[in-house]
């Protein structure tokens, strides 16, 4: 199963790596709002260790990987979206991340729970900016850069990745799909271990929606999936849309960067301060 440590740790080589580049192309704006995002990643981190301490007494013999269902209990439910999201690396509507929750952590998560969390976390940003390592925050529309309420991103992830263009819904839905057969392919291979049902489930959603993603044979059994051909299926699909969709993303990310307050960056922008892009052209 995908660890947020680990993506995490990839997000923040991945940033060191741009800073790096942004650097030696001379572009100081960009570098700069990179080291912001880098710190960002880096609290987030240090709170996922915090949080990850384990408790006195020994838990529970667990499949490795996996958090106790006590340990989960005891979780904001904003650290749980947090972790679902993390697994996934994509925008999600609120019954995805629940979804993926339910099929790799422990503890309860609600879809209910979300929309007040929503208005939490820009209230919190807004009374005290960087207070907390990261933030939940509403995916930004390409072209008018406004929130896409329905989603729901990370603040540490890069712009590009929280930007929503033409292509992005089904290019983050492939991009989902891999990442949950990856968390189930991993399970499979564990020693001891094996995907939970609802895992299966959820990956079976997702492969009924992409091309020679299911098996020929026993259809309809969740068991019968292999991680492996949904993987596979979904990367060659993605392959075609990729290039497109981030160079719509990238773009709409410059603009942001010169348009938009950081806190805008975040929550996104009131409509009546974009103008939109059928208007520049």
């Amino acid at each position: 199963m995908s660890d947020p440590l680990d993506a995490l740790e990839k997000s923040i080589s991945t940033l060191r790596r741009a800073i790096r580049d942004a650097s030696a192309a001379g572009d100081s704006e960009r570098a700069g709002e990179l080291r912001a995002q880098l710190r960002r990643a880096e609290r987030a981190w240090d709170a996922l260790i915090d949080t990850g301490e384990p408790a006195p007494a020994p838990p529970p013999r667990t499949v490795p990987d996996t958090p106790s269902a006590a340990f989960g209990s005891q979780l904001p439910a904003r650290e749980h979206v947090h972790r679902a999201l993390m697994l996934l690396g994509t925008p999600a509507a609120p019954k995805l991340i629940v979804g993926v929750h339910e099929a790799f952590f422990p503890g309860e998560l609600s879809a209910s729970k979300l929309s007040s969390l929503r208005r939490d976390e820009e209230r919190s940003y807004r009374s005290s900016p960087g207070a907390r390592p990261y933030y939940l925050c509403p995916a930004l529309a390409h072209d008018l850069l406004t929130p896409v309420r329905a989603l729901i991103t990370v603040s540490t992830w890069p712009l590009e990745q929280r930007i929503i263009g033409p292509l992005s819904p089904r290019v983050d839905f492939l991009t989902g799909a891999i990442r949950v057969a990856e968390a189930v392919h991993a399970a499979e291979a564990s020693a001891g271990g094996e995907p939970s049902t609802a895992a299966l489930r959820l990956l079976w959603r997702f492969a009924a929606n992409i091309p020679d993603a299911l098996p020929r044979s026993t259809p309809g059994h969740e068991s019968a999936l292999d991680a492996r051909q949904v993987i596979d299926a979904a990367q060659a699909e993605l392959d075609v849309h990729l290039d497109a969709d981030r160079a719509a993303r990238a773009e709409a990310s410059r603009r942001a960067r010169t348009s938009l307050r950081d806190a805008q960056q975040l929550f996104g922008a009131p409509p009546q301060n974009v103008t939109p892009l059928r208007a520049r052209a």
